[in-house]
C-alpha cells in the first residue's frame, strides 16, 4: 500500500487515495459506512439522502479509498456553514465552552469511515489528511461518538482537541464529541 506519508510501509492491499465522486459511488460508501458504523438499512436510506444532499453545497468534496477498484474507504467534507443543522446543533456546546467561534472559517470533516478490514492500515489517517490539505479554511473540526475509540485516537494524534463533550444529536442514541485542529494537520 502506498499511501502519503507511508511510502516505507509494505502491505499486501494496494490501495489508492484520490478524488471520489461521491454523488455517483453514494451507494459503495455507505456500505463501507454501514459496516464500519453498524447501521441498519433504514439509517442508510436516510443518510443517502442527507449525503446527496450535502454533496450540492459548495466547496463539498469527498476522497476514496480504493483496492482492486473497490472502494474500502471515504471521506468528505466542506467549509462550515452555521446555518447547516450540524452547526446548528453544535452551536450551544460549543458556545458554553467559550469555542463557538470555531464554526467559523472552519472545513468540517462530515463522514470518514474505512471498512473494518482496512483499519489500523493508515487508511483514514491518509484520507483526513489528504482532504484537509486542499482546505484554504484555516482549522478543521468534526464530531466522533464521545468514548475512548481509534478513531479518536487518531483525531488525537492529528492534533485535534475536544471542544465540547457530551453533545447530543437528536437521531443519535450514543453523545458526541466536537474536536477541532488548526491546518495543516499534525504528522506522526
Amino acid at each position: 500500500m502506498r499511501l502519503p506519508g507511508h511510502a516505507h510501509r509494505r502491505q499486501a492491499d494496494d490501495i489508492v487515495i484520490g478524488p471520489l465522486d461521491l454523488s455517483a459511488h453514494v451507494d459503495e460508501a455507505l456500505a463501507v459506512q454501514a459496516v464500519a458504523f453498524g447501521l441498519g438499512p433504514d439509517e442508510v436510506a436516510v443518510r443517502r439522502q442527507i449525503v446527496l444532499r450535502h454533496m450540492t453545497y459548495p466547496g463539498a468534496r469527498a476522497l476514496g479509498a480504493t483496492t482492486a477498484g473497490t472502494l474500502v474507504g471515504f471521506v468528505y467534507g466542506m467549509p462550515n456553514d452555521r446555518t447547516h443543522w450540524w452547526s446548528t446543533v453544535v452551536e450551544p456546546y460549543l458556545r458554553a465552552q467559550g469555542h463557538d467561534w470555531w464554526l467559523d472559517d472552519s472545513f468540517v470533516i462530515t463522514e470518514l469511515h474505512v471498512h473494518p478490514r482496512y483499519q489500523n492500515r493508515g487508511v483514514g489517517r491518509s484520507l483526513i489528511t489528504t482532504i484537509t490539505d486542499g482546505a484554504v479554511e484555516p482549522r478543521s473540526i468534526l464530531s466522533a461518538i464521545d468514548v475512548g475509540s481509534p478513531a479518536r485516537g487518531l483525531y488525537h494524534s492529528l492534533g485535534y482537541e475536544d471542544l465540547a463533550r457530551q453533545v447530543l444529536f437528536p437521531s443519535a442514541p450514543k453523545p458526541y464529541a466536537v474536536m477541532g485542529a488548526p491546518l495543516p494537520l499534525r504528522r506522526r
